[in-house]
This record gives C-alpha cells, sequence and structure tokens, in this order.
C-alpha cells in the first residue's frame, strides 16, 4: 500500500519508544519523542550507564535480550547491530558453553538464529537512540513530561486523539500518538479525560521483588566457563547472572514480596554479595575476579503482570493513539521477555500502519490482533508461572514442605521439571534446544508440551531418577539455612 507519510508523537523514550522511533523513521515517517527525563547524549556506554532515569528504574536493573530481538536488529537493522557489537556487546551462540555432560551435540541449521545479543540496557537505548536521531526524521525533547492528550470527536460519536498538551503547557499537534511510556504510563487517563472509552486491564502481581548490583572484570580476568547454570530457583530466593557489555555483568536476587526479613537485609550490598556467593550459579562470578560499579543494591518492587484492553468489543478506545511495550503489556521481568515483547510490538505497530495508511480504525485493529496472536500467549503463560511460584514461596516461608501433598497434580509436575527437564537439558541437546528456542521467543509457549519426542525424552529421564545422583544442588535447600549463611 502506498504510504502517506505521518507525524507521530511517540511519549516515551526507552525500549518501545526507541523501537517505535526508529521502524517508523525508517518507513518514511516524521517522529517526535517525548521524554520526561532529561537525557543528555553520552559519547559512551558508561557515560549512558550513568543517565538518570528517575522515570524508568528499571534500567537499573539485569536485562536479556533475547534471540528474537537479536534476530530483528540483525535482519532489518544490520547497521544498528553492528554497532551494538563495536560498542561492546556480545552475542551469546546456543552451542558454546555447553554443560559437560551433553553427548550427542550437532549444530542445526536453525541454530544460526538462536543467538542472544549480552548489553547493558542503557547501551542498548544510547545505540538505538543514535541511530534512530541518525534518520534525519526524528527529533527528540528530553526534560519535559506530557500532562495529557489533545481530542476531538468524531462524526460517528468516536473520540479522535490529535496531538498532546504537555506539562509546561505547550501542545503539540500530531497524527498519531504512540505511548511508550512504562508500566506506569497514564494513556489510559488521558483517553478517558479527553471522551474515549474506559480501559479496563487485568492485573495480577508477580509477587517479587528484585535485587541487583553491576560488576566488572578486572583487568586480565574472563567470565567464568558458561557451561553450568546461570540461573536457579530455591523457592524462597530465584537467581540470576547477566553478561552485558564491556566486560561487564549484573547479578539479581528475587525473593518474595511476604518475605520481608529477606527483603530487609538484600539491600546490604555486603549481604547481597554473600548471599550471592552462597549459590552455585553465582558464586564463581564473585570470586574476585570483578569488582562493583555500582555501590547501591537496586531494588524494584511493585512488579505487575498487567495486560490493558485498548480495544473492547471491537472498538479501539480512541482513535489516533496506540499503547506500546508495557504500557499496554507488563510480564514478570524473571522471563527476560520485557525489552524484546517491547521492540516486538513497536514493529507490529509499524506493519499495521504500512497495512492501512491513514485509516486509524484499521491500524488500531490490525495492531491489537497482531499483538492478540503473537504476544499475549506469553503473557499468560507467565502469569500461569507465577501463580504456582507464588504457591511454592508462601508454602517455604510458612516452613512447609511445597511438595508435601502427593497427590496434587502440581507436585508430581514440579517433580517432573525438577527430576527430568533439568537433567534432560544438561544432557540431551534435543531438549536443551527446545528450552532455549521457547525461552528465546522463537517457539510458541506450548511447543515444549506439545512436542512428543521432547516429552517422551524428559519422561524418560525422570523415570529414570532412582538410578543417578541426586540433582546436584544450587545452593542451601533451607531458607533458614540460607539465612544464617548471611553476615546480618
Amino acid at each position: 500500500m502506498d504510504q502517506t507519510p505521518l507525524h507521530v508523537i511517540v511519549v516515551g523514550g526507552g525500549v518501545s519508544g526507541l523501537g517505535t522511533a526508529l521502524a517508523l523513521a525508517r518507513r518514511g515517517h516524521e517522529v517526535t519523542v517525548i521524554e520526561r527525563d532529561h537525557t543528555p547524549m553520552p559519547t559512551s556506554a558508561d557515560e549512558a550507564f550513568a543517565w538518570d532515569r528517575r522515570g524508568a528504574p528499571q534500567v537499573r536493573h539485569s536485562h536479556a535480550f533475547l534471540a528474537r530481538l537479536r534476530n530483528m536488529l540483525l535482519n532489518e537493522y544490520p547497521d544498528v547491530y553492528r554497532t551494538l557489537l563495536d560498542e561492546g556487546a556480545s552475542e551469546m551462540r546456543f552451542g558454546d558453553d555447553l554443560p559437560p555432560e551433553m553427548v550427542g551435540f550437532e549444530r542445526q541449521p536453525d541454530d544460526d538464529e538462536l543467538v542472544m545479543l549480552a548489553c547493558r540496557r542503557t547501551t542498548f537505548e544510547w545505540v538505538v537512540r543514535r541511530a534512530a536521531i541518525a534518520e534525519g526524521g526524528v527529533t527528540f525533547r528530553t526534560g519535559v513530561g506530557v500532562a495529557g492528550v489533545l481530542a476531538e470527536p468524531t462524526a460517528d460519536g468516536a473520540t479522535l486523539v490529535t496531538g498532546v498538551r504537555l506539562v509546561d503547557g505547550a501542545e503539540l499537534s500530531a497524527d498519531l500518538v504512540i505511548a511508550a511510556n512504562g508500566r506506569r504510563s497514564a494513556a489510559p487517563d488521558w483517553i478517558t479525560a479527553a471522551g474515549g472509552h474506559r480501559v479496563p486491564e487485568e492485573v495480577e502481581d508477580t509477587g517479587i521483588v528484585y535485587f541487583s548490583r553491576f560488576y566488572r572484570l578486572r583487568d586480565g580476568q574472563q567470565y567464568p566457563p558458561r557451561g553450568g547454570p546461570i540461573g536457579g530457583d530455591l523457592g524462597y530466593v530465584k537467581y540470576g547472572v547477566f553478561v552485558g557489555d564491556n566486560n561487564t555483568f549484573s547479578v539479581t536476587l528475587a525473593t518474595s514480596t511476604e518475605d520481608h526479613e529477606l527483603r530487609k537485609v538484600l539491600v546490604d550490598p555486603v549481604v547481597f554479595d554473600s548471599a550471592a556467593r552462597q549459590l552455585v550459579a553465582t558464586s564463581a562470578w564473585l570470586d574476585g575476579r570483578a569488582e562493583p560499579i555500582t555501590d547501591n543494591v537496586f531494588v524494584m518492587a511493585g512488579l505487575l503482570n498487567r495486560w490493558r484492553d485498548f480495544v473492547l468489543d471491537g472498538e479501539p478506545s480512541a482513535l489516533g493513539l496506540l499503547p506500546v511495550g508495557d504500557a499496554i503489556l507488563c510480564t514478570n521481568p524473571l522471563y527476560g521477555r520485557g525489552c524484546t515483547a517491547a521492540f516486538w510490538g513497536a514493529h507490529l505497530i509499524a506493519d499495521a500502519i504500512s497495512s492501512h495508511s491513514g485509516d486509524l480504525r484499521a491500524i488500531a485493529l490490525a495492531y491489537d490482533a497482531a499483538l492478540r496472536e503473537q504476544i499475549y500467549p506469553w503473557y499468560r503463560s507467565g502469569v500461569e508461572q507465577d501463580g504456582e511460584a507464588r504457591r511454592v514461596s508462601t508454602a517455604m516461608l510458612a516452613g512447609e514442605d511445597p511438595d508435601g501433598d502427593a497427590d496434587d497434580p502440581r507436585t508430581f509436575m514440579r517433580g517432573v521439571f525438577r527430576d527430568g527437564l533439568l537433567p534432560a537439558m544438561r544432557s540431551d541437546p534435543v531438549v536443551l534446544r527446545a528450552f532455549f528456542r521457547s525461552f528465546n521467543l522463537l517457539t510458541s509457549p506450548d511447543a515444549m508440551v506439545k512436542d512428543p519426542d521432547v516429552g517422551a525424552r524428559v519422561f524418560a529421564v525422570w523415570q529414570d531418577r532412582e538410578n543417578r545422583p541426586p540433582e546436584p544442588r544450587l545452593g542451601p535447600k533451607r531458607r533458614g539455612d540460607f539465612l544464617e549463611l548471611l553476615p546480618v
């Protein structure tokens, strides 16, 4: 379809806003990005890490740039991808650093797309912003927020958004407004204040609190071998290591929102580092080979799973405004899907505009349909996983055995996961590949469950559980034992 260039205002300069700006600019549209935080362009990745991002506190936490996102960059923005690598990001390829127990691994053709990008969130944003500015059709206004939208009624009674009103009173007109302003986005309130339809939402607390700290390798040091686990879940604490750019990495610990004792002590950097050294997947990273580059432990609470319905009963809540990223879809950051889903959603918007140029209602409906088909299933999967995780952590906090009821189907499934899937992933390349393709959003959430070959391999390992040594411990089994090891 022939494209009529649009003037688009993007509210928010994070991953979803930058992805939207870049995608639309390269399709010939004019874009104005409004970012509330004052973020002057840095000249290096380390300067970007010092950005004052009060409006996006999650940038100070670990991030995963999954294979789906990496492939979008490689295929659609090879110049941006090259720049990320030039600025210190690195590739993490499936098949490298395999577990020592792995036998029979042979690289498959589609393994070339199973590559993650190791990079700090701030470095990613810095490089993508540079690319967007270089397009020539993107203007950034930083240090100013949006107070609401400009709107007018249409002939058939709908509400048409025609621009935004800034907090300083200035008004900016646009053909389309994209709300990319994060999980605290006020876009639903803007719409109702302008006369649009209510935006219903479903919300469930993830039940966790995050604690993160960043480190850099000392001169002459290397990352530990990554053939073993780089994360784990002991029920009372979840944890992981995330490789960054330029010899950096971060460690994240997560505990239940109800575990007030652990929540209180893990904010102390000394306690945090000590806790990480008690866990198999993180201990080698803090054995003296690295030093902290953040004095504090960053804490993030209020983590929600949320889906907002900006299209209800086949009608958009307002014409001329589309949400993207966390403004419409929030998921548990434990699964590392946020940046990928945000960039993915930005390109679904660009595709909808390309297919329905100028028809705002058709654009909104096409975008909503694509979101529901391609991204919403991952939201539902995360909600279900979080429900089970909350049950386990609640039981452990109460001193109970979460697997105490042998007749509970959930106990059986946890056993299959612990004594079937996990050991199979260390020894069977077919199972490991299927898991990583799912983890990287390259298959549907239920692809592993529906694959009879993968299922048979996992159950064969589970049925042989009595004939092999117990699973290696990833840390203290009991929460009380863990607490006793901490310097509190």
